[in-house]
């Protein structure tokens, strides 16, 4: 139905102006419910295609959630899920892989330059070979090639380019992306297949690289590569919470065919398939050329990703007479734009919070070439630095990479706002009061703030920490999202078959990490020191503190009423120790530290050592040790005057490697040749310098 029937509003009440006031579903019978699902269903379908199809929407957004929520409720009350619902957008059941699925017809890649006189020889291959031809020339998006088959008008599957003759079923992931129809509308032809472009919108994508970086992780790089991972999620409801659209570009195969490609295009948006504006038929390969030029100077106002323009011959019959190579085809052509280089505008500013607390503004750019790499933001260092260089949001700058690595705004090329940039009064995180200390600022939520408490997981079980091998960022990052750590304390309940749920997560890296989190329960107090991520404090300085107090409770009661006491202790000064006491004066770091104690007492240490017989070696421990833990064994070898580290180096000395040892310091070993001994091979070390395990 198209809102073109003048009696749309007679038959279906949500079509135009829909009341939004329901009647409660406790006064439905079975029968009305039904008719009111389909009547959404067919409504929200044509709402979908006025907005995503026509640009054209009849209804406000709020009103139109109103709409689906209804759906919702009613499909979920009166057990009338269907797969052809509006409502399979929200996703599904995680997948545990994709099905490989061969194309309806190739899709094969596009013959490309960035040279005109590529371009010329190009038409000139064509008109050789079936004479004067008009050219259709639309944008070369830069997202994910898809091929989208559709029977009886409704989706059948979604499937990847792969390698141009087969990809992945992503179907699933593909109904939840909004401007992909559920069901064809209007006068469809039977049996179609389109091929289409998915991406991520510009500003789609620094939104979510906004959010990604504000939760401390890794943002994506460029929108197409934002879409390539979204896009072959396994979890459907992952790709639904993404910003992706889709325009559809090609037929591939239908049961009804037009002479043209542009009377293809032109009759998409009847079917509810969103094609796009910058669309334009020219007669000749001049009129192409003045298209590409006029693109790219639109570039950079579109708000997707564009890296050229595509021109293709009009004609389905001159298309066929060409034919193809085994790799391309004959008809078509790529006019590829230059890559940006170094200067690009900066689209927003993102603040990260750091595992001290510590906000550095990002700059989030339009995504440009520096050096041969695709650069997408860059560090804006400090709020001294923004008003120095008066940066903003919408200002044009030149971009460089610091030590060939780390990108960095270098100056404004051109001012497009007023002012500079500047940080917010309160952490985007967690909403606690933003502090300044000089140059730098601070949130002062501690371990409260997600984002803090992210990092601090992270440092807690890392090489400075206890050294958790089986818990790294990927890992700590999937167990907070899934809910399963809320604090680090939560370490100590976590369970064999909560993490056997995740994705990833098999008998064998669950037992691992178990293991490796009950034999931290009783942790050297160096260690324990350094895990806590006390800013200043690290291994050797937790080592220096370890020795003074003995205890952690001595040393908590030293950092919280007499910090002057650790003044004196080597590698701890006057700053340090006022570090110290700010941390435990946090409400929210000393409650954390409760929690974590409820589970790990934290061993006391000898405050003299027993010999120098390990003077000068340096080792580092991995797996389990059979005669005396790991922790055990640090602190003996340190007790004779050698040093114990949590990574291997150059400096390194010997590994020691109990059962289940970690694969990375293994391979840090090899690589720095440094020997790695065997449980046995270590006593025979330690007896030859007259220590004994006994």
């Amino acid at each position: 139905m198209s809102f073109a029937d003048e009696n749309a509003d007679e038959d279906n009440p949500y079509l135009r102006n829909p009341p939004t006031d329901f009647e409660p579903v406790a006064e439905l019978s079975e029968g009305d419910a039904r008719q009111r699902v389909e009547q959404l269903r067919e409504a929200i379908r044509e709402h979908d295609r006025r907005y995503y199809a026509e640009s054209d929407p009849v209804i406000a957004d709020r009103t139109y959630d109103a709409l689906f929520a209804r759906l919702e409720e009613l499909e979920r009350e009166f057990e009338l899920a269907h797969p052809d619902s509006p409502t399979r957008r929200v996703g599904g059941e995680p997948l545990e892989e994709f099905d490989t699925v061969e194309h309806v017809a190739p899709m094969l890649s596009i013959d490309n330059s960035g040279a005109e006189t590529d371009v010329r020889e190009f038409d000139e291959r064509v008109r050789r070979a079936v004479g004067d031809v008009r050219y259709v020339c639309e944008p070369k998006f830069d997202g994910v090639s898809m091929e989208f088959v559709y029977d009886e008008g409704r989706l059948e599957r979604a499937v990847t380019r792969g390698d141009g003759h087969e990809g992945d079923d992503v179907t699933r992931n593909a109904r939840t992306i909004g401007s992909v129809p559920q069901h064809l509308h209007g006068d469809y032809p039977e049996f179609l297949a389109m091929r289409g472009e998915v991406y991520m919108p510009k500003d789609g994508f620094q939104a979510h690289n906004r959010e990604r970086i504000e939760r401390g992780e890794e943002p994506f790089a460029n929108p197409r590569n934002a879409t390539a991972g979204t896009i072959r999620q396994l979890d459907p409801s992952v790709v639904a919470e993404r910003p992706l659209a889709v325009f559809f570009f090609d037929v591939l195969e239908a049961s009804e065919l037009e002479d043209t490609h542009r009377a293809e295009l032109e009759r998409l948006p009847e079917f509810g398939l969103r094609t796009n504006d910058r669309v334009e038929v020219v007669d000749d390969i001049d009129g192409a050329i003045d298209y590409r030029d006029r693109l790219l100077e639109a570039r950079d106002d579109l708000d997707y990703e564009i890296d050229g323009v595509v021109i293709k011959v009009d004609s389905r019959d001159a298309r066929e007479e060409l034919g193809r190579t085994a790799r391309h085809d004959r008809w078509a052509f790529a006019y590829k734009f230059p890559a940006r280089a170094e200067v690009t505008t900066i689209a927003d500013v993102a603040v990260q919070v750091g595992r001290t607390g510590r906000l550095t503004p990002v700059a989030l750019l339009e995504p440009v070439d520096v050096g041969g790499v695709t650069v997408s933001r860059a560090s804006l260092h400090n709020p001294e630095e923004i008003a120095a260089k008066n940066v903003n949001v919408g200002d044009t700058v030149r971009v460089q990479r610091a030590g060939d690595v780390i990108p960095y705004v270098e100056e404004v090329v051109e001012k497009g706002s007023e002012g500079h940039y500047e940080l917010p009064d309160r952490c985007p995180v967690c909403d606690s009061p933003v502090e300044r200390d000089g140059p730098m600022a601070f949130c002062t939520g501690g371990l409260g703030c997600d984002a803090q408490l992210r990092r601090s997981i992270e440092y807690y079980a890392g090489d400075d920490g206890l050294d958790l091998e089986g818990l790294g960022e990927k890992s700590v990052r999937q167990l907070v999202d899934a809910g399963l750590l809320e604090s680090v304390a939560d370490l100590y309940d976590l369970e064999r078959a909560a993490l056997l749920a995740l994705e990833g997560w098999g008998e064998q890296s669950a037992e691992n990490l178990l293991e490796e989190i009950e034999d931290s329960r009783e942790p050297p107090l160096a260690d324990f020191i350094s895990a806590l991520g006390i800013p200043l404090v690290g291994p050797t300085t937790a080592r220096e503190l370890a020795r003074e107090c003995g205890s952690f409770e001595a040393f908590r009661e030293a950092a919280e009423t007499d910090p002057v006491r650790l003044e004196g202790v080597d590698d701890v000064g006057e700053t340090v120790a006022e570090t110290i006491h700010e941390f435990f004066a946090s409400e929210a770091n000393a409650a954390v530290v409760d929690g974590v104690l409820e589970h790990v007492s934290p061993r006391t240490v000898e405050t003299a050592a027993t010999g120098d017989e390990l003077a000068g070696t340096t080792f580092v421990f991995t797996g389990s040790l059979d005669e005396l833990t790991r922790d055990e064994a640090q602190e003996l070898v340190e007790a004779h005057g050698a040093n114990a580290t949590s990574s291997v180096s150059g400096n390194t000395d010997f590994l020691v490697a109990g059962t289940n040892p970690g694969a990375t310091k293994q391979a840090d070993a090899r690589d720095n040749d440094v020997p790695i001994l065997e449980e046995d091979a270590f006593r025979s070390l330690l007896a030859e310098t007259g220590i004994d395990l006994e």
